[in-house]
């Protein structure tokens, strides 16, 4: 098969889709993989590292679409990308749909068939390929943060760990999964007082067992509220396979929190947890509302291009192999994961 990854678009996005040597994989397998000048800078590849492995460099994104069956791509196709897709066009990437259905309708209108990333589930009900930019984010959104939380960022002004004398910051997660966890072991690590809110009993022992300074609670509303009201951070991380996130801090909790205090959703991907949540990018990531920072940024593990492609690239390889084998529709993870079939929405999460 031949499989093009283009460069991506959105602003300060350094992934790519396949670092080096998951390409190398896919060649030695008897594959021709193209990749657009310039693709893996960000992330620490250049252009002779592909050629190196037996890739070849295309100077645009036209002659990768039009040369390619296979997109491998990151994040879901913006309009420039949308202009150069085809109905014989297999994309695999990050999609999102549930937040964005002017995308669903654009793809369903050139009539390919689209594999998300994030609806990828093995026989175990596990998002293999969400879950290590989920790790990421989840670490990025204490340590951002944290600095948000710096007086010259417009925060109160506090260290989120304390020191003697001085009380330790309070952080509030909604959602133990991959990202809930990873952002209660780095504010836990911090020194600062976590409180993990999921419906999961397993969840909740798992974020007690990080620490003694990290409570595991059921999100029931009133609790919920009254966390966050005393919270310096909250950290929206409730997701719904291939769903729209439901609102479980809605805008009258946001306008309690104290000014300064800082509100960062991840679940932005899929329209987010927080009533208040408006996608951002980098080129802008924050807004405040009635006093609170948000960063809502929608592709957050950009900003760590190299270690977030190296991760995704380990995780999303074998089954983009898979893919690009042939007969692919037999797997019962990839089956899970279409969203898009020749043009139609197949994906239970976006017909319901």
């Amino acid at each position: 098969m031949r499989i093009g990854i283009p460069r991506e678009l959105k602003p300060r996005e350094g992934r790519v889709g396949l670092v080096p040597a998951a390409c190398a994989e896919l060649v030695r397998s008897g594959h021709e993989v193209f990749v657009e000048a310039g693709a893996g800078e960000k992330s620490g590849y250049t252009d002779q590292h592909y050629r190196d492995i037996g890739v070849k460099i295309q100077p645009t994104a036209r002659e990768v679409y039009g040369g390619a069956q296979m997109i491998v791509k990151v994040k879901e196709p913006v309009e420039a990308d949308l202009g150069l897709l085809r109905k014989d066009h297999l994309l695999f990437c990050y999609l999102h749909l549930a937040a964005l259905p002017d995308l669903t309708r654009r793809l369903c209108e050139i009539g390919l068939t689209a594999v998300a990333f994030e609806t990828v589930e093995d026989q175990f009900g596990r998002l293999p390929l969400l879950a290590p930019m989920s790790d990421i984010a989840g670490r990025l959104s204490i340590q951002i943060a944290t600095c948000l939380l710096h007086q010259p960022q417009g925060g109160k002004g506090i260290l989120l760990g304390g020191v003697p004398a001085a009380r330790r910051g309070r952080v509030v997660i909604l959602g133990g999964g991959v990202a809930g966890g990873n952002a209660a072991i780095v504010a836990a690590g911090l020194g600062a007082d976590v409180v993990v809110f999921d419906k999961d009993r397993d969840k909740l022992v798992a974020a007690r067992e990080i620490g003694a300074n990290v409570t595991g609670l059921y999100p029931h509303t009133a609790d919920v509220a009254d966390a966050v009201r005393s919270a310096d951070i909250v950290v929206g991380a409730v997701l719904v396979t291939g769903a729209r996130a439901p609102h479980v801090i809605s805008s009258d909790m946001v306008r309690h929190m104290q000014a300064g205090s800082v509100i960062v959703d991840i679940s932005v991907d899929q329209g987010g947890c927080v009533e208040t949540t408006r996608p951002t990018t980098y080129d802008a990531p924050t807004y405040v509302w009635e006093g609170v920072t948000h960063f809502t940024v929608t592709n957050m593990p950009g900003a760590v291009p190299r270690t977030s492609s190296q991760a995704l690239s380990a995780a999303i390889a074998p089954y983009a192999g898979r893919l690009a084998d042939g007969d692919w529709q037999d797997d019962a993870d990839l089956r899970k994961g279409i969203n898009v079939m020749a043009g139609k929405v197949v994906h239970p999460a976006l017909l319901s």
